[in-house]
């Protein structure tokens, strides 16, 4: 499991990283050289003698990981996957929804940055229930793939029945 340590006593991380113990000798590492932010985890693993990256990230209500991300240069091209709670809304990745959110352009320039594309589930479900019945279950948690690989062409998402 990979999460950072945080500063402020009264400050939790947001997010989590869990790597499954039988893929250990592919190296993982936290790398905070790269992006230093408390809400994403950049993992960089081994293999076959080259680098790649997972980005693990929480974007609270403000975007703030977002606006990180976009104001932080780096050019990395061995990322994977991306994958979070962006907390973005939007009819794009949820057909339910039918509005448009402008961070969503905001989330698809910075995954097109990193040569990433939108994975649509199999199974479409909410990822955000609702406490109010009143309110929609909303599609917030999101995956984007690397383009040219083509092992990742759909997942399931997996829910609570």
């Amino acid at each position: 499991m990979f999460a950072r340590t945080l500063n402020a006593e009264n400050e939790n991380p947001r997010v989590f990283t869990y790597i499954n113990i039988r893929l250990t000798r592919l190296c993982f590492s936290l790398r905070k050289d790269i992006f230093n932010y408390k809400d994403i985890n950049l993992i960089s693993f081994f293999n076959n003698g080259s680098m790649f990256f997972l980005i693990n990230i929480y974007s609270d209500d403000y975007q703030s990981a977002l606006k990180y991300l976009k104001n932080t240069k780096v050019n990395l091209h061995n990322i994977l996957i991306m994958t979070g709670d962006f907390n973005i809304r939007d009819n794009d990745w949820d057909p339910l929804y039918l509005h448009y959110f402008t961070y969503a352009d905001f989330l698809k320039k910075i995954a097109d940055s990193f040569n990433l594309e939108l994975s649509t589930p199999i199974n479409q479900v909410s990822t955000h229930y609702a406490n109010n019945s009143q309110d929609l279950n909303l599609v917030l948690d999101l995956m984007f793939l690397h383009i040219n690989v083509e092992e990742f062409n759909n997942h399931f998402t997996l829910h609570n029945l």
